[in-house]
């Protein structure tokens, strides 16, 4: 036996859900409490999303996928925090439009800016934090040994008190020229682009580097997929099969060849095998596709890829296998690259399972 040193860190977790989409959803205001919408805001920022389709339905939607509905636009810039909250800058993009902006750094190690819909929130660590005279929260940390503390400051810049004059701005404007004074690399994406081609913006004041996201498309034939249908949906309550599932979306993200029908690899080296549920469960072939994007997504780009995804997908009665698509989100993370992220997969027309990892 080997002697592993014992490993401290805390064990993630996975929340499991399986819930029925209402039977008709308004595209431009849906639901923000029904999951899976609710599990799209709830992780504001996304570096990583894959949507794996069957082939059929991937033809259905390709052109808007590969056109501007697919496309996003985002920047990295350099700014002070007091850069952000000045002038122009503060106005047209806080007060009047809606951005989103996340610095650099590991959360949990190093001190971390962000800023969505229009809540600034400042991670610190406990000196920084004392000298720069703001009121926050400390950080649970689970009652680990031997962690310095952390703080975490959350603003809401579009509340009237934040104006330039009065005392809680002014304390704001303080602390980012006496303390949190660094220039920092930033990730930028106007969630309002009006004055996303016009270079008189205040963007275009600090030199931004514009990145253009587009998909990029990896065809998975001959893929062995459990057969799912809405009765079969049940028997995943069970952790064991909903975690098999899991990992089964997973591997379609990273196109293991172990879900190849035609893969005959040693069993000495790998014994995985594609899970199957339900009393009349099995395995079928199908051709998959898995659509990735890879940068600085928001939530309502995700949202609106699922709701033009969801309008392909409907459920066929009276066959034994519906159609489904699945969505791997991951989120920025700290130590390690580890951090939030969310699994979806739409079986037929309602029925959704979503697992959220922590």
């Amino acid at each position: 036996m080997f002697s592993f040193p014992n490993d401290k860190a805390p064990d993630s977790k996975c929340y499991f859900t399986h819930s029925l989409l209402p039977s008709y959803i308004e595209p431009t205001l849906p639901p923000t409490k029904k999951k899976p919408f609710s599990i799209f805001l709830t992780q504001p920022f996304t570096h990583t999303l894959d949507l794996v389709l069957p082939e059929e339905i991937y033809e259905l939607c390709r052109q808007e996928l590969d056109g501007d509905a697919g496309t996003l636009r985002y920047a990295r810039v350099n700014m002070t925090l007091l850069e952000v909250l000045s002038k122009d800058f503060f106005t047209e993009y806080i007060k009047k439009g809606n951005i989103m902006m996340l610095s650099e750094g590991r959360p949990t190690v190093d001190n971390v800016f962000s800023l969505y819909e229009g809540i600034l929130r400042i991670e610190l660590d406990r000196p920084t934090y004392e000298r720069c005279g703001l009121v926050g929260k400390p950080i649970e940390d689970g009652g680990k040994r031997h962690k310095k503390a952390r703080y975490v400051i959350e603003l809401d810049l579009r509340s009237p008190s934040m104006l330039h004059g009065k005392r809680g701005f002014k304390r704001l404007i303080w602390a980012c020229q006496g303390v949190l004074n660094d220039s920092l690399t930033w990730l930028f994406h106007d969630l309002q682009p009006s004055n996303e081609s016009n270079e008189t913006a205040p963007i275009f004041a600090f030199h931004p580097i514009i990145r253009t996201m587009k998909p990029t498309t990896t065809p998975l034939p001959s893929t062995k997929v459990p057969v799912l249908s809405s009765a079969s949906l049940p028997d995943l309550y069970d952790p064991d099969d909903s975690a098999s599932l899991l990992e089964y979306l997973h591997l379609l993200s990273l196109a293991s060849p172990r879900l190849c029908a035609s893969d005959s690899i040693d069993p000495y080296l790998s014994r995985y095998e594609v899970p199957e549920f339900g009393a009349n469960g099995g395995t079928e072939v199908r051709n998959l596709v898995n659509v990735r994007w890879h940068g600085f997504i928001p939530p309502i780009f995700v949202r609106r890829l699922y709701l033009d995804v969801l309008k392909r997908v409907e459920g066929k009665k009276g066959k034994e296998t519906e159609q489904w698509v699945a969505l791997n989100a991951n989120g920025f993370g700290g130590l390690g690259g580890g951090g939030p992220a969310y699994s979806v997969l739409q079986c037929g027309a309602r029925d959704t399972l979503c697992w959220v990892c922590d």
